[in-house]
């Protein structure tokens, strides 16, 4: 069995030090629509290309902790001819594995979903293991249209049973159970969904005996939809609606909360993450990022796929990067 002070360790590494976690994690759909977008031929060598300009962004190690990567590029090579997760770990920054197989409607329910990927994922943690797999991330989607009681519950227990497997294979789990932030709905209602999400997320982890120390929280903030007409809410409303939610409901062994961007631009997602670590006083995790489209949309841009672009997109990852990592500094008790 794998030692639980190392999931600690690890899971405290991805957290602290004001870096975050860069989600470069898109399945090969999702990466083939956004390069289509940018007019760049969506292959898998410029899939490759893309997420290696990502990672070899110098100084990269200064603002990111941890990458996560799709099962397509965990598997390729850098130009140096080492696999992603090896030049990762020798850039300073630890591989994590998307391991989720995506979404699918759930029986009886209007639009809710429930996240798959749970046949046969100890066999591929073991194989992402030796790999050299640092953490993984397993994402579930509750729809604040149809925050459905049952499907709530099985996205719960899947992400238990994720996590519960992830440890048993020694690698720290990413649990991100998403409140998807598009619509018209008020703070409140987000508020309130959340709070109901996380709640059962950590009633299904503390039944399974997840070691609640070894993993990393990706939640949302708590925002008005991205339609709302109050959208964007001030940066200290969001916070102290996102503190009051995780005083509620996240254990204090848990260290680290990692948030995700949710569909919110770069500086608006950074302004968001500085007001909750203002507001966060003595809250016992470290509260950080884990952006994607956030940190690596306007470097794909920058890309348009030509080579020698790749410098001016690095700059932009970077610059985002470094705004991001700013957010996270708490002040300074005296």
């Amino acid at each position: 069995m794998p030692n639980p002070a190392d999931l600690t360790v690890v899971a405290s590494a991805l957290v602290s030090d004001e870096r975050g976690i860069l989600a470069a994690d898109e399945s090969v759909a999702t990466m083939s629509t956004r390069l289509a977008a940018e007019r760049i031929t969506p292959t898998e060598s410029n899939r490759r290309d893309y997420r290696e300009l990502l990672l070899t962004a110098e100084g990269l190690d200064e603002t990111v902790s941890g990458v996560i990567l799709c099962d397509e590029t965990f598997r390729q090579e850098l130009s140096t001819g080492e696999m992603f997760p090896v030049g990762a770990r020798r850039l300073g920054i630890l591989p994590g594995i998307k391991v989720d197989t995506g979404t699918q409607a759930f029986e009886g329910a209007a639009t809710a979903t429930v996240t798959t990927g749970l046949d046969g994922l100890g066999d591929r943690l073991a194989e992402y293991a030796s790999l050299g797999a640092a953490f993984a991330k397993w994402r579930a989607v509750i729809d604040i249209a149809d925050p459905d009681d049952r499907a709530l519950a099985s996205n719960a227990e899947a992400l238990a049973e994720y996590a519960a497997l992830c440890q048993q294979h020694g690698i720290v789990p990413i649990v991100e159970p998403e409140v998807l932030c598009s619509g018209t709905h008020e703070l409140s209602t987000c508020a309130d969904v959340t709070r109901m999400a996380l709640t059962v997320v950590f009633d299904r982890l503390q039944d399974r005996g997840v070691d609640l120390s070894g993993i990393v929280l990706k939640p949302n903030m708590v925002t008005p939809g991205l339609d709302n007409d109050d959208a964007p809410a001030p940066p200290v409303v969001v916070a102290g609606a996102t503190l009051a939610v995780l005083r509620e409901t996240v254990p204090s062994e848990v260290p680290g909360i990692a948030f995700l961007s949710g569909g919110h631009p770069n500086r608006e997602a950074c302004q968001n993450l500085a007001g909750i670590n203002q507001d966060a006083g003595d809250a016992p995790w470290q509260l950080t990022y884990s952006f994607g489209r956030a940190l690596v949309s306007d470097a794909l841009h920058a890309w348009a796929g030509a080579p020698g672009f790749v410098g001016a997109a690095q700059t932009r990852l970077l610059n985002n990067c470094r705004r991001a990592s700013a957010a996270t500094r708490r002040p300074v008790a005296v």
